[in-house]
Parts: C-alpha cells; structure tokens; sequence
C-alpha cells in the first residue's frame, strides 16, 4: 500500500475538533438512553462497510472491553440474519447501513426511518444518526491515508 499524506496528522485540531464532537455524540446518547454498546456496534458496522481496517480493530476493541461478546461482534456483518440483536439494534443498525451507502441508496428508505422510529425515541434516533455520520468521517479520513493498524 503507497504511503499517503496523513490528514489527521497534517491537521491535528481539525481531528480535535472531531474527536470532541464524537465526546459530544456520547454524551448525548446516554442522556438519550442508548447504550454505549450500541454505539460501538454502530461504529463497527459502518466501519465494515466503508472498510476500515484502523477504526475496526480500535472499536472491536473498545466493544470488548466495554462488555460486548464476541458472538455479536462477529455476527455483525450479517446482523440481519442473527437474533442475537433486539429491534432497537436491529433498527439502528438498518439506519446505520442506510446512511452509510447513500451513494448506493440515495436516501434512508421510509420503512428504514419508520422503523427506526419505532424503536428509538427522537432523541436516540438523533444521536444513532450523529455517530453514524461522524463514524463516516473517521473512516473517510482514515481509509484515504492509508492508517495501519497498530501492531
């Protein structure tokens, strides 16, 4: 893999800036009652899809020590198919795929919002779409420097 200009590096409080926004999101999930599991699903999902190996190994990570199991972290990418998730999962996690290919989707179907909606609240179905979006930022940036993995 070629080397590549390190956007993160090259602008380090513009990647401040993100990671207090992503501060912000988390904080504002929990006063909304979401899980911080959840959120590490989330940012697991949308990194499988935009194939980000950086930001995989470091949430795959923070999920573990944060009490999730390895069966539903590695069901994952086949989460539709696995009962291992609830309906609040189930619909964030559609939400989450929705957003993250919108140049595929060009929009989150009706019946994806819908059924986000039936299982988050307002506030939920907010910060779910916040991480979501900042998660695709990370990526964004990572994938397209070339981030290694830490070894």
């Amino acid at each position: 893999m070629s080397k590549r200009i390190s956007l993160n590096r090259r602008a380090p409080g513009l990647l401040k800036q993100l990671i207090e926004l992503n501060n912000s999101i988390k904080k504002a999930a929990a006063e909304a009652g979401l899980d911080q599991r959840l959120l590490e699903l989330l940012k697991i999902r949308t990194s499988q899809l935009n194939g980000c190996a950086f930001c995989l190994d470091m949430h795959v990570r923070e999920a573990l020590e944060g009490g999730e199991t390895h069966k539903r972290i590695y069901l994952l990418s086949a989460w539709r198919d696995a009962d291992v998730y609830t309906d609040q999962e189930r619909s964030a996690l559609a939400l989450a795929d929705a957003m993250t290919r919108l140049s595929e989707t060009q929009d989150v179907a009706d019946e994806v919002y819908e059924e986000a909606l039936a299982h988050l609240t307002e506030d939920q179905y907010t910060a779910v779409g916040w991480a979501v979006t900042v998660m695709n930022a990370f990526n964004r940036l990572n994938v397209t420097s070339h981030t290694p993995v830490p070894a």
